[in-house]
């Protein structure tokens, strides 16, 4: 697929929350939308949709609106979504084990097929239908497994270490829990997840 590498990361964010409704109104029987029906949904302008949709192409047809199903595909391609992707997850605490018993992250195509942990006490429990390994065996286990993506849900004094040992098997996307900024290359791609930071953006305006 090919990148869109002009298109700004606010519309690529955009484009998720399209795909997501997207699927609900699929799921709710709806094969065909306008624009102003999606916009309304998502309390946005139809304007900046059809804007956000025209980075990638013509979707729809004037006076007819667009096909959902076939949106959905193209949404999917374009984010690279059409595929499954397999992940390690790093620290199997409260975060990591809830992600581990969520059957949602499979079916939206992130199917995480390692764990791992450094303490003692978690390695060798079963979570869900995988079982904690040692984090001393990350490396030929990711290898072995062929995985492109991972997860750190570890303390943040492990964050960095464990990212960097991601890294010498050629991982090149990291979503991180750990509340800190990671050193890496710029060919890697990192999304953190900073739940305090959030909340704070939550009640900022309160």
């Amino acid at each position: 697929m090919a990148r869109h590498v002009d298109v700004p990361e606010e519309t690529m964010q955009r484009m998720l929350a399209y795909l997501r409704e997207l699927d609900c109104m699929w799921n709710e029987g709806k094969e065909k939308f306008s624009s102003q029906s999606l916009a309304k949904a998502l309390h946005m302008n139809p304007a900046l949709v059809r804007k956000d949709f025209s980075y990638f192409g013509e979707f729809g047809t004037r006076g007819v609106g667009y096909d959902t199903k076939r949106l959905i595909q193209e949404l999917r391609t374009i984010l690279n979504l059409d595929r499954t992707w397999r992940l390690a997850l790093i620290g199997v605490g409260n975060i990591g084990s809830a992600l581990l018993r969520n059957p949602e992250l499979k079916r939206q195509g992130f199917d995480i097929v390692l764990a791992f942990d450094k303490d003692p006490r978690r390695i060798g429990k079963k979570i869900g239908s995988l079982t904690v390994e040692d984090v001393a065996s990350i490396n030929k286990r990711i290898l072995g497994e062929k995985v492109q993506l991972a997860i750190i849900a570890t303390p943040v004094e492990c964050a960095q270490e464990t990212a960097d040992k991601l890294l010498q098997v050629g991982i090149k996307g990291l979503l991180c829990f750990a509340p800190c900024h990671l050193h890496v290359p710029d060919d890697v791609r990192i999304v953190p997840i900073d739940i305090p930071m959030a909340l704070g953006k939550l009640v900022y305006r309160l």
